[in-house]
């Protein structure tokens, strides 16, 4: 699998490209902003896209959807409790200065557990909530990565100072499902540089080993 990925907009989001080897078939994770700076990049990678897929509904992960569903015409998929925010999205868009275009409904739901394809590749979706009710993690078992959105960064994690966020529920989430995956899994974030399963269990301030020593919060960003 070749992974590219685009930061995008006002707050720098990662837009990720995944393509499969050997079929050229590809997905584009979370398609923050710049429609047509994505849709070069995916023409760059000359991938044939087989679906768009959001780790979670914020405004700066879903402003080029419309942009990449115009163009494309591919499936749009998300975890079901996330649609309030994706519906929400314009008007958060309106309280930062953003021009949301509209949205489009999207056209089918990730679930805990489940296998998408493309190509040769397989992603495994985890139900990772805590930054927001319907966030997912990405695994690809093969290549050793996660896309793990705004739940882990390097050092840090996501904010949960916003409606539906908990730091319990996220501390949860990467302490029971994602440190669970193996040290050697490297994590593309949404926001920032790509780390590692297994620094962030040992070093990350709020939920890893060094946590208990720490503010017992997140930081407000990202």
């Amino acid at each position: 699998m070749r992974i590219a990925h685009v930061t995008v907009g006002m707050l720098q989001e990662n837009c990720y490209l995944l393509t499969c080897d050997q079929t050229g078939e590809g997905v584009v994770i979370d398609p923050g902003d710049e429609g047509p700076r994505i849709i070069a990049a995916v023409e760059r990678a000359g991938m044939r896209l087989a679906a768009i897929l959001l780790t979670h509904a914020h405004i700066d992960h879903v402003m080029a959807v419309p942009a990449l569903k115009a163009r494309y015409g591919v499936p749009l998929r998300m975890h079901e409790a996330d649609l309030p925010v994706y519906r929400e999205a314009p008007s958060w868009g309106k309280w930062l200065g953003l021009d949301c275009p509209p949205l489009p409904e999207p056209d089918g739901w990730l679930a805990e557990g489940e296998r998408f394809a493309f190509g040769g590749v397989t992603l495994e979706v985890l139900h990772t909530p805590g930054h927001s009710p319907g966030s997912v993690t990405f695994v690809d078992r093969a290549s050793r990565d996660i896309f793990c959105g705004d739940l882990l960064f390097a050092g840090s994690v996501g904010r949960t100072d916003i409606p539906g966020g908990s730091f319990k529920t996220l501390a949860a989430s990467i302490r029971g499902k994602v440190f669970a995956l193996g040290d050697d899994f490297t994590a593309h974030p949404g926001h920032g540089p790509a780390t590692t399963v297994g620094r962030e269990r040992r070093e990350n301030p709020f939920v890893g080993e060094r946590a208990k020593s720490f503010a017992s919060s997140p930081p407000e960003e990202a």
